[in-house]
């Protein structure tokens, strides 16, 4: 690289450092500016804001958020998904194998997102679920959204085609379908480091009717 174009980089830098420096001092005077009436204001909303944050919070966990748990019948998980705004569903069978695998990640991010309700239903107690909801693959996640089923994820295909994801990845996924709170990138996989023969699917957004339920639990999911 030239002398000249060190030099336009090192004008460039400088101008950004000098932007970000007057907006941190225009914030800083503007502290400095408030009188004690206007600072104690400032102090009560905040206040306020972590109040009414730390009641919805609780209000979240009286209806069950803040932990992975089993939901005994198809007639609860109605009642489940009409008190939460966002439900994950994990339908499983005990013979499945991943599906042990998807309760240890389930089991983490429901304690990370208390937004979303995270419940597990054994798809052999619901039959008519199972058909209502298509459910043809194990282990499969049904992702509702104010009531309503708006997208799934069905075995372990879009978390790469492997049994040893990480819990980052189905946390991504479950960004995509906006069912939490998600702060990472949406564009891309939180690791794009993959094995060989290991493939991401794309994801769309989805909302699916009901079909026959004909799935053989220990079936191939990729």
């Amino acid at each position: 690289m030239d002398t000249q174009s060190l030099d336009i980089i090192t004008k460039v830098l400088e101008q950004s450092a000098k932007i970000v420096e007057e907006e941190v001092d225009a914030k800083l005077n503007k502290l400095k500016d408030m009188d004690e009436d206007e600072l104690e204001k400032l102090k009560e909303r905040r206040l306020e804001a972590l109040k009414k944050a730390q009641k919805q919070k609780q209000e979240l966990l009286s209806k069950g958020h803040g932990e992975y748990r089993e939901i005994p019948s198809e007639k609860d998980f109605f009642a489940e998904v009409k008190e939460s705004k966002n439900v994950v569903c994990h339908f499983y069978k005990n013979s499945t194998f991943r599906c042990k695998i998807l309760d240890k990640h389930l089991a983490i991010l429901a304690k990370k997102h208390v937004e979303t309700k995270f419940i597990k239903l054994n798809v052999e107690k619901a039959p008519f679920l199972t058909e209502r909801l298509r459910i043809k693959v194990i282990p499969t996640l049904a992702l509702v959204l104010d009531g309503k089923t708006k997208d799934y994820v069905v075995g372990f295909t879009d978390l790469g085609n492997t049994d040893e994801f990480p819990t980052e990845m189905l946390e991504w996924r479950l960004g995509c379908a906006d069912i939490i709170n998600y702060s990472g990138n949406l564009m891309e996989p939180p690791t794009m480091t993959q094995r060989s023969g290991t493939k991401f699917t794309k994801v769309e957004k989805k909302t699916i009717r009901g079909r026959g339920y004909d799935s053989d639990s220990d079936s191939e999911d990729d």
